[in-house]
């Protein structure tokens, strides 16, 4: 939990001084945090459905978001906002490959994940260049998953969900929330790593908004550091997700301040990757965050 004076913890057991490695680029997720930009492809997603399903469009938004700071760029082809459904296998596909080839054929050395659950899209988004898969199910919902990753030897992002998008709010009952996600995400690692999946290659997500009430969402951030502990970085994605309006009182598309103030907290408790709408902003964020909590800033 945050407290006042609280610095960055640098010391998170052996892991600390391992880079995560994308290809050939490597990023140190547990003292540097980066920005993950949301580039969904699909016509339903809560905050931008219908805005990039054209790949020309879609390109032209992965680019912007680049300039602005973005590390990586997070395709989505299948809603998962609360209440949403399953698409195919293959419509997921048709929305997600031909955005991937483009941006990968326009400009190569951009690092692209892709949010899929599903084992067939993220076999075929690797063979399309894909460099790392985020998976809301930390692979509970396709068995399949960890051996795919496992012989491209990408990263992973391991979510912690309680049931799919369509039922995951229908309880938010936990006999411990703290203890009981990081059970989850201890099982999944340990069971990753079984599958040929190497520990460095693993990101966790505590699944801020999957299967869990406005309070719950706040304790995860203000408990990052907690997960930390488990020796893997940490992504966190609040952007504009509902329980900043539950706060708030503003729809989506004015969710900004509030989803700023949330990765503010989130980089001082320790989040590695933060996923985001809004880049230019949240970018912002996180410099001025650091630069307070560190109590430094070169002015030559």
């Amino acid at each position: 939990m945050y407290n006042e004076g609280m610095k960055i913890d640098s010391n998170v057991k052996d892991s600390s001084s391992l880079l995560t490695m994308f290809g050939k680029k490597g990023f140190d997720l547990f003292n540097e945090p980066i920005l993950m930009g949301i580039l969904n492809v699909t016509p339903d997603s809560f905050s931008d459905g219908g805005n990039y399903v054209n790949a020309n469009q879609a390109v032209l938004h992965a680019k912007e978001m680049l300039t602005q700071g973005a590390m990586i760029i997070d395709i989505g082809g299948e809603s998962t906002r609360p209440g949403s459904k399953f698409v195919s296998e293959a419509e997921e596909i048709a929305r997600v490959i031909p955005v991937l080839k483009v941006l990968k054929k326009k400009m190569p050395e951009m690092l692209v994940s892709i949010d899929t659950s599903k084992s067939e899209v993220a076999r075929t988004a690797l063979d399309n260049g894909a460099d790392m898969i985020n998976d809301i199910s930390a692979g509970t919902f396709d068995a399949k998953m960890f051996e795919v990753v496992s012989s491209y030897d990408v990263p992973i992002c391991l979510m912690h969900t309680t049931d799919v998008p369509e039922k995951m709010q229908d309880s938010t009952e936990y006999k411990n929330l703290l203890e009981d996600i990081y059970t989850f995400l201890s099982e999944r690692i340990q069971h990753a790593q079984e599958i040929g999946i190497k520990r460095e290659k693993i990101i966790i997500d505590p699944g801020v908004g999957f299967g869990k009430s406005v309070s719950q969402n706040l304790k995860i951030v203000n408990n990052l550091q907690y997960f930390k502990e488990l020796g893997c970085p940490v992504l966190v994605g609040t952007s504009r997700k509902s329980f900043i309006g539950a706060i708030t009182g503003k729809g989506v598309s004015e969710r900004g301040y509030g989803t700023a103030a949330t990765v503010a907290l989130s980089v001082l408790n320790g989040a590695g990757i933060l996923r985001v709408h809004d880049v230019a902003d949240m970018m912002d964020v996180i410099l001025v965050t650091k630069a307070i909590n560190e109590e430094s800033f070169n002015e030559a």
